[in-house]
């Protein structure tokens, strides 16, 4: 994880970042106006670090932590902070984890504590850990009754067939029953270690105390120095191009289409506009074309996704089977280079003041612009200032958005996933 070493603090816009003396890296945004914190502690580790028989790992480990600690079991974890009107809840993407809570500035020494016990000291019962992969198989079950969600997750297994960005984050039935309380801390051992770790803090906490909490609470984080997640890479090897139908106990049928690139920063803002030209509200490409002119659709959008070494576009449509290669074709037209080459000074300004304003009004949610904090820092290596985002889309041009366009589809085929009903 490339993150800054300074020991004393930088002032980055209204973020303050610094580092414990164990090498655990902190970043603050003081917001007076509420009284409310937000909190999260982050492992650079996802399912891109899951070992190849027990996929979920890491998933499943950010449900673990939460079946007992040496000072809390289950209940009490939960109880602690709701007691007191706050919440707790955790999440796993490819590439990260995150357990964060939500509470009243005057609960902040709690929920510090709270988290801080829950990465360094969990204990594993092996039977909390055994009931629990039957609650993680459900829902992996409840992804398998969900097409919309499935049909994402069979798109990266099939697009990255020997490449860790490949399988669903969740695991498979038999994935997660493999997992061991040994395999468990032996991820947690080489992954949740200090300088592979961050803590983001957003709302009425000024930086000082945020340090004092968190040399208190979190001094504790493992310094080992085995390899952590390193860095992740990316080739075009590691792609492949299909064109897969298959059949589905479903009424409608289900489409997905997309591409990925290797990551090039030059085009960070250009991608976000062109994704907001495609599917950001009822005027966008997407909804016009397929639902308000053509009425193949109600569901249509675009999904950008950005990871350390690749990027991710995606467009996904649910229709009538009859009508899956009209609205292929249709999504085809539309994500072609010389199509977005083409987008007019009027929608591209339509898109820049739709980008600025979502990302004005995320900032006004605390839990939000506590995780896009994190987000900046594992992925450009530090928190990127409002000011400067919004100056970033501000001077996309047109041409910026045709050269974006162009590099999309400049190395490797789109590739398109189908699920159509099984008539039988």
């Amino acid at each position: 994880m490339q993150m800054r070493d300074n020991k004393q603090f930088l002032s980055n816009g209204p973020f303050v970042e610094n580092r414990l003396p164990n090498g655990l890296a902190i970043a603050s945004n003081h917001v007076p106006h509420v009284n409310s914190i937000a909190i999260g502690i982050w492992t650079n580790a996802g399912s891109r670090e899951d070992p190849a028989h027990m996929g979920g790992l890491a998933h499943f480990l950010e449900h673990a932590v939460f079946k007992g600690t040496h000072s809390r079991d289950y209940i009490a974890i939960a109880r602690c902070i709701e007691q007191v009107g706050g919440y707790i809840d955790a999440f796993t993407t490819k590439e990260n984890t995150c357990l964060y809570i939500r509470c009243l500035k005057e609960h902040g020494a709690l929920a510090f504590d709270l988290l801080a016990d829950l990465v360094c000291n969990p204990v594993f019962p092996e039977d909390e850990i055994e009931k629990e992969k039957e609650v993680v198989i459900e829902e992996i079950h409840g992804i398998n009754d969900s097409p919309e969600e499935l049909i994402f997750d069979q798109f990266d297994d099939l697009a990255f067939p020997k490449h860790s960005l490949g399988p669903s984050i969740l695991g498979t039935e038999q994935s997660v029953t493999n997992i061991t309380t040994q395999a468990l801390r032996a991820f947690m051992q080489r992954y949740y270690t200090a300088k592979n770790m961050l803590v983001t803090v957003v709302g009425n906490m000024s930086h000082d105390e945020v340090m004092l909490y968190s040399e208190k609470s979190f001094s504790g984080v493992s310094t080992d120095r085995k390899p952590s997640s390193g860095i992740r890479t990316f080739s075009e090897k590691d792609y492949s191009t299909f064109f897969t139908r298959q059949k589905k106990p479903l009424y409608q049928a289900h489409v997905l289409h997309g591409r990925a690139v290797a990551r090039d920063d030059r085009f960070f803002y250009s991608l976000l506009l062109l994704n907001t030209i495609l599917s950001g509200g009822m005027s966008s490409m997407l909804n016009l074309e397929l639902r308000e002119k053509n009425a193949l659709a109600y569901n249509a959008y675009s999904s950008l996704t950005f990871f350390e070494d690749t990027t991710l576009l995606n467009v996904y449509a649910g229709t009538d089977p009859e009508n899956t290669r009209q609205t292929l074709r249709i999504i085809q037209g539309i994500l072609n280079a010389e199509t977005l080459s083409e987008v007019s000074g009027e929608e591209l300004l339509a898109a820049k003041n739709k980008l600025t304003s979502e990302l004005v009004m995320e900032m006004e949610k605390m839990t939000h612009r506590m995780s896009k904090a994190a987000r900046d820092i594992f992925y450009f290596g530090n928190t990127i200032d409002l000011e400067e985002k919004l100056a970033g889309i501000k001077n996309v041009t047109g041409e910026d958005l045709g050269q974006a366009a162009e590099y999309l589809q400049m190395d490797m085929d789109a590739s398109t996933l189908i699920y159509e009903p099984d008539e039988e």
